[in-house]
């Protein structure tokens, strides 16, 4: 077997295994022979026709066959041979396949990139360091009395944080358009939920009055038909109601699933769930801000193919969140190249990730894994339950594991890193891994 080799680009390469006559011929003969034991020709007995006769019937099919058993087997040889792993599956094509002559096919592949920095020394990666504070606590206490908010009708004038039970009907050149029709609509003022211009006519109004309000569609709304279009809304505010926030009592505290419905103990729940929130947060920011500098330090180009692959698999999953979601997808074919940044990103990084396990032979560690499952059951009702649930999926396993072993590394780039801790506010490091 003769194997030559030549880059077509950066990591591209093509190959060319010639595979000699003889060797080819060997096996036709080989199996022509053992067809012929078993043949049913008409004419001859079976497993008596001449060996020239059922070279006449197969011959051409055995080529077939023979050819694609060599061009696999070698190819697994000619890659030993040459040191060479391919990145993504390799793509052969046959170049000269005829008895009596050489078997000759290329394949094109890409090899994976070199990578010359897995670690950060004298990198310097910025740390936030967050303290939950009673500010925090009371903060959250108070969205969480919000999601209860209550509303009470009261004579005055509407204002901004009031909710308005209004009935309405909007019209493009005097004519009624789908979807601009509604009654007993409860709106909370201020908000933001309608055009620009038409909750700015309800403030200030009273229960039993009419406003009048002209707005435009903008130009990109997604209702096409309405899109840049002028629309008028006459509007009867048949109720003005103020917001009433519950009393952080025993029964509001029990609603939150506080048995003993005490309010210090429900602060020291909503203090233990911010720290969770906020330990997540910062690995979550930490891991990105080391994975931005080692995608930085290593600018790597990428195997096509596997960048292709993972567009598909981007795709997949967004289709399969739609599906899940109820959204109609029989019409979702997304442009891939909005995905290729992303996919390339990932594939770099899923490349020097590896190559750093690897090279440090770093495996999952099993008591870490044991706790983020446990962290993660925190949150539910039942976290025995939870705990069991996941242990009994090895995918779901396998996900875990990959996760800590992905903060494993993270923590070693770390070591070596120049690593600088900034005290951030809870609502600091919130804005910060929302980015």
């Amino acid at each position: 077997m003769q194997v030559s080799v030549e880059n077509t680009g950066t990591l591209g390469r093509l190959m060319t295994v010639a595979i000699p006559a003889d060797e080819v011929e060997q096996q036709i003969q080989t199996r022509l022979k053992h067809l012929a034991k078993n043949a049913r020709l008409p004419g001859f007995r079976p497993g008596k026709a001449p060996l020239k006769i059922i070279n006449a019937h197969y011959g051409d099919r055995v080529l077939q066959e023979v050819a694609g058993n060599l061009i696999e087997n070698s190819l697994k040889e000619a890659f030993t041979q040459e040191n060479l792993i391919p990145a993504g599956g390799p793509n052969v094509e046959p170049k000269s396949m005829a008895r009596g002559k050489d078997l000759e096919f290329t394949v094109s592949f890409d090899v994976y990139p070199e990578i010359k920095k897995l670690d950060l020394k004298g990198v310097e990666i910025e740390r936030s360091v967050c303290e939950i504070t009673e500010e925090d606590i009371d903060r959250t206490l108070e969205s969480m009395r919000r999601q209860r908010v209550t509303y009470k009708p009261v004579e005055r004038a509407a204002q901004e944080g009031d909710q308005a039970c209004i009935d309405f009907k909007g019209t493009i050149d005097g004519e009624p358009f789908a979807g601009g029709q509604a009654e007993d609509y409860r709106l909370v003022l201020g908000q933001g939920q309608f055009l620009e211009g038409f909750e700015q006519e309800i403030l200030a109004a009273r229960a039993g009055e009419q406003r009048t309000v002209s707005v435009t569609f903008p130009d990109d709304y997604h209702g096409e038909s309405v899109a840049g279009k002028a629309v008028e809304f006459d509007i009867s505010i048949k109720e003005v109601a103020e917001p009433e926030l519950p009393q952080v009592n025993v029964e509001f505290v029990k609603s939150f699933g506080v048995e003993d419905g005490d309010p210090e103990t429900f602060r020291r729940e909503i203090a233990d769930n911010l720290t969770r929130e906020r330990d997540e947060r910062v690995s979550r920011l930490t891991r990105s801000r080391v994975l931005d500098a080692l995608i930085r330090e290593n600018d790597l180009d990428v195997p096509a193919k596997l960048v292709e692959q993972e567009i598909d698999n981007m795709i997949a999953m967004n289709k399969s969140m739609l599906d899940q979601q109820g959204v109609p997808t029989g019409r979702f074919n997304p442009e891939r190249e909005q995905y290729r940044n992303d996919a390339s990103r990932r594939v770099a990084m899923g490349l020097i990730l590896s190559e750093i396990v690897r090279q440090n032979d770093l495996k999952p560690d099993q008591n870490k894994v044991k706790g983020k499952v446990e962290s993660m059951a925190a949150s539910y009702d039942q976290p025995e339950a939870f705990v069991q649930w996941y242990h009994s999926s090895g995918e779901r396993m396998q996900q875990i594991e990959s996760a800590v072993l992905e903060e494993q590394v993270v923590e070693l780039l770390l070591e070596d890193a120049d690593a600088k801790d900034k005290p951030v506010s809870l609502q600091e490091l919130t804005e910060q891994s929302s980015t």
